[in-house]
This record gives C-alpha cells, structure tokens and sequence, in this order.
C-alpha cells in the first residue's frame, strides 16, 4: 500500500472512531502530553523530557475529569514508552482511551465489541471477522491450553512475559477476537479487585491475529488501597535497580474526593490500523514508520 493510500485509511479510522463516541454522547478530551509524574506501572518506562515524563497514558488525568463529574470522556492522543520498538512497537504512538462512570469492564467489553463492528463496516474491511462474539479465555486457561508451563509456574519462575509473547499470544484471535480476562491481582495495579474472587483482577486483554489491541479495569476507586498498590510498584522498581516514580498526589487526592465507580479502557490505534489493513508492520501504517 502507498504512503498516500496508508494515510487516507488512517484518516477514515480516526474519524470513524471519533463518529462512533459523538454518536454515544461521549465528550472528546485533551489531557496533558509532559507529567509531573507518570503512572506507577511495573514494566513500563516513562521518557523524560526537560525535568518532566512524556505520558504513557492519559489516564490518571482522566480519571480526575471522572472525579470532578465527568461521565462518558474519550481521548486520541499520542503516548510514549521508553525501549519499545520493533515491528508492532513505537516509543511514540497513538492511543484511543475511553472511560465511563457507572459501569464495569464487562460493559466496555461489550462496547468494545460494538465499535470493532463500527469500524470494520466504516472501513470496509474484516467484517465478517469483527461481527463474530468475542472468545473469551481466562489467562489460566490460556496457559494451559497453549503454554509448555502453567501460568503459576511462569509467575513463580518469572518468566511470565517470555511465555505469554511467545507461547500464548500466537494462537490468541485467529479465528475471532480474543478476549482474555481473570488477571491475578498483582497484575493490575490500576484494577479493581473482583468481589467474590480477591486473587483476581476485573481486567481484560484483547487479542486480533496474535497482537494485542486493549487493556481494559474495572477502575480501582479506593485511594488508600490505590496509593498502598503504587507504592509496591515503587518498591519492585527500586529493588530492581530501575527508574522510580513520585506517587501522583493529584490523583490520589482526587480519588479521596471521591471517583465514581468507572470502566475504562486503552486501545492502540496503530495496531487496530494494521489489522483493518492487513499490515504486518506497524510502519506501513504510521506517515514516517521508518523514521
């Protein structure tokens, strides 16, 4: 595909997700691109930039706009995470993340749906692929089902990365969308827990021919228990000899003042342009991918 041809279909995508939010009565939002402090994550680096982080997600700031009333907000926007590059990876990429109070991940997973059908029509491409009900495995299942080892032994011998890249995510969304869901709740550290099963995390991962598209909580609203989990992030990175980052006292103090009870979700917009288009590397789809 040309250049010319690749940005006409991004062009058409973008609008057809912006089209798929104002027809929900979704509010677009612009949160700030350069942090104080970004989130506290395990395995994912900020970038700095001149005494501030280039974001790696808007979401701690839109989960303030929820805390202030906010109900139904989306963003599309550029991220960025540091030693991240390959054929499905930039440190510099696009992110849809979309929130919505008064609900829970089984509604996203349901929207979700919905707007990869949206797409998939407006495109032209993959329809009868994205109409299909999602699969959906539990992580431990998934292990099982196509892993040497089972999920506990990937933890215990912390190699849960190398099997899931290599092992798992290959067979995940062959025939249809995959969604992956039951997280151990030390994987999640933004989720909320689930009430009849503490170990395990409301969280979600969907899959479209082996890539992972979405990442998607029940949003975790307790600030005690939030600031109690991002310091444990804190700890593992330092005792790794890692970067650490300050605890976002903004959000927290936010939280404090009361989140209500939300689902939210990040999907990437380059990898979902490379499976409506049948890309196999994410610069066929970016205007300067070999830059």
């Amino acid at each position: 595909m040309s250049r010319l041809n690749s940005l006409k279909q991004r062009s058409d995508l973008l609008q057809a997700l912006r089209r798929f939010f104002w027809q929900r009565d979704f509010i677009e939002v612009e949160t700030p691109i350069r942090l104080i402090t970004p989130a506290l994550e395990d395995y994912i680096d900020a970038i700095p930039a001149n005494g501030k982080f280039l974001r790696t997600s808007p979401e701690l700031h839109m989960k303030r706009l929820l805390c202030e009333g906010a109900e139904k907000i989306f963003q599309i926007g550029a991220c960025f995470r540091e030693h991240e590059h390959g054929e499905r990876h930039r440190e510099e990429f696009t992110m849809l993340e979309w929130y919505e109070a008064h609900c829970d991940y089984r509604k996203i997973a349901g929207d979700l749906h919905e707007l990869f059908k949206f797409c998939s029509v407006e495109l032209n491409s993959r329809q009868e692929y994205f109409s299909q009900e999602l699969e959906v495995l539990s992580l431990e299942d998934a292990f099982a089902k196509y892993a040497k080892i089972s999920l506990e032994e990937s933890i215990e011998n912390n190699n849960f990365e190398e099997t899931l890249c290599f092992e798992v995510e290959p067979h995940l969304g062959k025939e249809r969308p995959t969604l992956i869901n039951d997280y151990p709740a030390s994987m999640a550290a933004l989720s909320r827990k689930k009430q009849n099963a503490p170990h395990l995390a409301e969280r979600f991962e969907v899959y479209v021919d082996g890539l992972e598209l979405a990442n998607a909580y029940s949003e975790l609203t307790n600030a005690n228990e939030q600031r109690q989990r991002f310091q444990e992030c804190r700890d593992l990175r330092k005792s790794q000899k890692r970067i650490t980052y300050d605890l976002d006292e903004n959000f927290l103090q936010a939280l404090e003042n009361g989140m209500p009870e939300a689902g939210g979700i990040a999907l990437g917009v380059d990898r979902l342009a490379m499976v409506l288009s049948g890309a196999k590397d994410i610069s066929s789809v970016l205007a300067f991918g070999d830059e």
